[in-house]
């Protein structure tokens, strides 16, 4: 069947290349995203882990890294400088580990593709490694993070793109039109290696890493901020496993020249070879989307239908919130106005696929959804 109007499965490698020029240099953050289901070498158990590097204000950097969270730094309204790799982990151990470098002392390759290296800290399309270890964290807060330690040594092979088109295309890019801009390279992504956490070895296999890559970058970050994927997903109709599908749902309130488009999601959903695309930008496809998100004291609960004119995804997701970590980031002006945004990625849930047929929708699959990377906060304006 041929499912969409539109394909999205287009891999760019420079729009994943480093993008603070212009005003961006002095008040914008880049970062690359990439997140994994690990095993435990001794028990077999699986866990998911994340890694990313942060940058932030390179115009701006100093000798050593520039907290933006430090009293006197609010004070004189210093705005924060630095590299920043944060890595953890999710599940009733978690955590979220920050090690910070002066981006004086780093090598960037800025054009595509794109590397960086921090000291024992690499990162690029094909490979990461390091060790974050993080020590009297309760007497830093101006860190955002926890005490641990997390090495690794991984490669990666991304195999699936969502590129989103308009909002990240050069031209966009150029004038820097967005407040939040994303692009997703590895929306499928098979990685490889050994991880260690606290004295823990994990081993990462293609079959079972179900991972994810992308990079967000811009002046500010969007709120309500809403991020669902996963490729770890069974056909109930079916009774198979889709071993060649994934899906991808993110935004929340975009700005264009700091105007809100209210409560806007772009989603992709690439069904078995098949792309069916959710995208408010490309509004000739009839887009539509109803969101919502609620917090009990166990969950967090995810509720998301989108339509376009031939199809429509209903999915319901949740995550346990004892699994999850409240992950830190502070903007580019020194604000940290996301104080609990909620992340996780061992999220569970379902989705319903319809395709419209004479003015009705009917059923097309019925999909149970594991190992989901899912994110949700909002801050007050």
């Amino acid at each position: 069947m041929n499912l969409g109007d539109s394909v999205f499965n287009k891999h760019d490698i420079k729009r994943n290349q480093f993008m603070l020029t212009g005003p961006f240099k002095r008040k914008g953050y880049d970062w690359w995203w990439h997140s994994f289901t690990a095993i435990n070498k001794k028990t077999g158990i699986e866990k998911p882990f994340y890694i990313e590097f942060f940058i932030c204000n390179p115009s701006l950097a100093s000798d050593n890294p520039t907290f933006g969270q430090l009293k006197e730094n609010k004070e004189k309204g210093i705005k924060p400088s630095y590299l920043m790799v944060n890595v953890g982990c999710w599940g009733e151990d978690s955590c979220q580990l920050h090690r910070f470098f002066s981006l004086k002392d780093i090598k960037i390759n800025k054009k595509a593709p794109y590397s960086i290296l921090a000291d024992d800290c690499y990162l690029s399309e094909t490979e990461t490694r390091g060790k974050v270890l993080v020590k009297d964290s309760i007497n830093h807060p101006e860190w955002m993070c926890n005490d641990g330690l997390i090495e690794w040594d991984l490669k990666i092979d991304k195999k699936i793109a969502f590129n989103v088109g308009y909002g990240a295309s050069t031209f966009f890019r150029f004038i820097k039109a967005f407040e939040m801009y994303w692009h997703a390279e590895g929306m499928k992504t098979l990685y490889s290696g050994s991880i260690f956490y606290n004295n823990e070895e994990y081993i990462v296999t293609k079959e079972r890493s179900y991972g994810y890559a992308d990079k967000n970058w811009g002046r500010g970050f969007t709120s309500p901020w809403v991020w669902l994927s996963s490729n770890n997903l069974y056909s109930k109709l079916q009774n198979k496993k889709l071993t060649n599908s994934v899906f991808d749902i993110g935004g929340g309130r975009p700005k264009i020249y700091f105007i809100p488009l209210n409560r806007k999601l772009l989603g992709a959903f690439y069904y078995e070879g098949e792309e069916l695309e959710f995208n408010f930008s490309k509004f000739w496809t009839k887009p539509k989307t109803i969101f919502s998100e609620e917090e009990t004291n166990e969950l967090v609960i995810w509720h998301v239908t989108q339509s376009n004119r031939k199809y429509k995804i209903e999915t319901n997701f949740s995550c346990k919130k004892k699994d999850m970590i409240l992950i830190n980031y502070e903007s580019p002006d020194g604000m940290k106005r996301h104080n609990h945004l909620n992340n996780g990625g061992n999220g569970t849930g379902n989705i319903k696929l319809y395709k419209k047929e004479k003015k009705n929708w009917v059923l097309i699959d019925d999909i149970d959804v594991s190992n989901l990377g899912c994110e949700y906060g909002e801050y007050d304006k």
